[in-house]
């Protein structure tokens, strides 16, 4: 005895939910809008502090990137993500990807989607691309903001290194991009906790919060220097490895080893949520 399937004339699973729909209603959100806008003031807040504080000074004879954070456009974009990369980004990269399936649950719209119907999968790989999309643009709106403000208080001019010499304005450009893109990749661990989070509660802010708990404590783990070799398998080890791009002759081993170690548990966080929500009872 066979079993006959029908389905609605020209309906197709992939055409479901569209990123460019999914994308377009994330982006009006106010708390897209509001992270937009704290991202964008930062260079503002950090140009008005040195302009308050004056010019910074080396410590006890020794230069680190803050100190030089005046010398060009380059260097305050550089220094913005130095201050940012430890925590602040972490924030929109748990938002944008644990307030996706919660935030549809906690209105009682997410029965409503897939009645639709949306497969469960497609639903997922929609919320998670727009996620993941809208975390990578918070990551280049900072330094784009930040390069825009440090050039016009400081001037266009070459990245001035801590451990000397300088980088030119070009390759200077690109060293920014490859820092830029290890820090989304390292933030992975983030996303894959916030959205598997997003998969098992109703609340939005349980999710979030979450995320930015757990990375929080393997920041902390990472600080206990009793843990040895241990300390090699947290993310949070890695997360400043991308100084080593920033040099006059970059070195790759610790961004590698860094990158491998998130996208790891990246893969097995993501894997979790789209195994676990396909044998969810979805009742909201």
């Amino acid at each position: 005895m066979s079993t006959l399937t029908e389905t609605a004339s020209g309906y197709r699973a992939s055409s479901t939910l569209p990123l460019k729909v999914e994308f377009a209603r994330q982006l009006k959100r106010r708390r897209t809008l509001i992270m937009g806008g704290i991202l964008g003031a930062l260079p503002f807040v950090l140009w008005i502090a040195f302009m308050i504080g004056g010019t910074p000074d080396g410590r006890d004879g020794q230069v680190t990137l803050m100190d030089t954070a005046t010398a060009s456009g380059a260097n305050f974009a550089a220094v913005n993500l130095f201050v940012s990369a430890g925590f602040l980004l972490v924030i929109p990269v748990a938002l944008f990807c644990g307030d996706t399936v919660a935030s549809e649950a906690s209105w009682s719209s997410l029965r409503y989607l897939l009645a639709a119907p949306v497969p469960r999968a497609r639903l997922l790989w929609s919320k998670l691309v727009v996620g993941l999309g809208l975390s990578l643009a918070a990551m280049v709106l900072l330094p784009l903001v930040a390069l825009a403000v440090g050039t016009a208080a400081y001037g266009w001019g070459s990245l001035e290194l801590p451990t000397g010499g300088e980088l030119a304005p070009g390759t200077a450009a690109q060293r920014l991009l490859i820092v830029v893109g290890y820090i989304f990749v390292s933030q992975l661990v983030t996303a894959g906790l916030a959205f598997w989070l997003s998969t098992k509660t109703d609340a939005p802010l349980g999710a979030v919060g979450g995320a930015v708990g757990l990375t929080i404590v393997g920041n902390v783990l990472d600080a206990v220097t009793a843990l040895g070799d241990w300390r090699d398998f947290l993310p949070a080890h890695w997360q400043f490895a991308w100084a080593d791009a920033v040099q006059p002759t970059p070195e790759w081993a610790g961004m590698a080893q860094g990158a491998s170690v998130s996208v790891t548990y990246a893969v097995i966080l993501f894997a979790l949520a789209f195994r676990g929500f396909a044998r969810k009872d979805v009742v909201s």
